[in-house]
């Protein structure tokens, strides 16, 4: 069996909303000897190892003790949402007895894959003073019908804003009373939310030799695993550059937020270890000229029942190896030289590298990558793991790219070792 496809889903079931992915990874960092730094206390001044939250995003960093202010950073990043169906805040509404969720998308969810599916729901209770509680309820609560086809012929078009409620109790349970019980927090307590349904199917390989994974939220935990694994594999106590992983929320709905990539969390938090380190303004952006990101995001596997969705002379084959993904319109942040960087950390990992260029007749996807580079400046190059069915309640992808994916992000962060 596959360890690493296999921790990928163990950490995949453990994460059904960003804010428990980024719980996940502080565990995880935490286990590993980093540290929490809070945001309002003074930055630590001492090379170490660190990570900050911010909601459902986060950043690590391991800085090389002895190496100047203005030494640049490795950076993977990645983000934590995923596509699906959010709570309303008014979410109670009665029908004939009937207790129904109000629901509506976050993202682009391949609408069709969430409805007739066992939903469970997870996310983040705010109380009274401001403690918060992160929820899942694990088993399924939440169902969104389809409509008999007995009573639609035709088809007809699912409306995001009438036919999206779900089905989840008989008689005048109150849901966020019930889930307030659940989490051991008095209900009149509860003050803020942020509520989300998650596929409750447990992640699975499949396939005759456990070739393939099969999960909720591939797009894009897949790659805040593998850059987890990629940098605690690459951190060391000295070296050429620091080493840094970034983890963002809100990609899917354009970034635009206090901790998105348009904001200001990436900038200030490697302004903020520059001066610590006795650094000035002047070594912070020298810092940023001498640093790289390979922002991380799944990538389109050429489909075997659609091959004509894809660009013929781009094929990328699941199993084949991680994914460089250019764009001339700037969908994705890769130039010749950041290419250039991650074909060396490809070789010295072992790894194939595949190239995946978008049909030029057909709108191109975005990433974390453009935003954050035109928002530090850093050179960037947008990478990614191949998979099916992006965007999709459950989508797929081979099980042998988690560990190549990890592999060349590990040789990115830390060339040479």
């Amino acid at each position: 069996m596959n360890a690493s496809a296999t921790d990928l889903c163990r950490f995949v079931d453990a994460s059904p909303s960003p804010f428990h992915a980024v719980q996940t990874a502080a565990d995880e960092l935490s286990a590993a000897g980093f540290q929490r730094v809070e945001e309002t206390a003074a930055w630590p001044s001492a090379a170490g190892r660190y990570y900050v939250q911010r909601g459902g995003s986060l950043i690590a960093w391991a800085t090389a003790g002895g190496a100047p202010a203005h030494t640049g950073f490795r950076v993977v990043g990645a983000h934590t949402d995923s596509p699906n169906l959010r709570v309303k805040q008014h979410y109670d509404v009665r029908f004939d007895g009937i207790g129904v969720v109000a629901l509506e998308p976050y993202g682009g969810p391949i609408i069709d894959s969430w409805l007739d599916r066992d939903l469970a729901l997870a996310g983040r209770l705010v109380l009274k003073g401001g403690r918060e509680v992160l929820v899942h309820t694990e088993e399924p609560v939440v169902r969104v019908p389809h409509l008999a086809i007995h009573l639609d012929r035709g088809g007809s078009e699912i409306d995001r804003q009438r036919h999206l409620n779900g089905i989840w109790s008989l008689g005048e349970q109150n849901l966020l009373a019930w889930l307030a019980e659940r989490a051991d927090v008095p209900g009149d307590d509860v003050v803020g939310f942020e509520l989300m349904t998650a596929d409750a199917a447990p992640s699975v390989l499949y396939g005759p030799q456990d070739e393939f994974v099969a999960a909720p939220r591939l797009d894009n935990q897949a790659t805040c695993f593998a850059g987890l694994r990629a940098f605690l594999a690459a951190d060391r106590p000295a070296g050429p550059h620091h080493t840094m992983l970034v983890l963002f929320d809100h990609e899917e709905v354009g970034s635009t937020s206090e901790r998105g990539a348009q904001s200001d969390l990436l900038a200030t938090t490697i302004e903020r270890i520059v001066l610590a380190a006795g650094g000035s303004r002047d070594d912070y952006h020298r810092a940023i000229a001498a640093s790289v990101c390979a922002s991380g995001d799944m990538a389109h596997a050429t489909h075997p029942n659609y091959a004509d969705k894809h660009e013929p002379l781009h094929r990328i084959t699941m199993g084949g190896g991680p994914v460089l993904k250019v764009n001339q319109n700037l969908r994705y942040a890769t130039d010749a030289r950041g290419t250039a960087i991650f074909a060396q950390a490809c070789e010295e990992a072992g790894v194939r590298l595949q190239r995946y260029v978008h049909r030029a007749d057909l709108p191109c996807g975005s990433t974390i990558g453009p935003l954050s580079a035109a928002r530090t400046g850093m050179l960037t190059i947008d990478v990614g793991a191949p998979q099916l069915a992006m965007h999709a309640a459950r989508e797929t992808m081979a099980s042998a790219d988690i560990e190549l994916y990890a592999r060349a992000l590990a040789a990115f962060l830390a060339p040479g070792s």
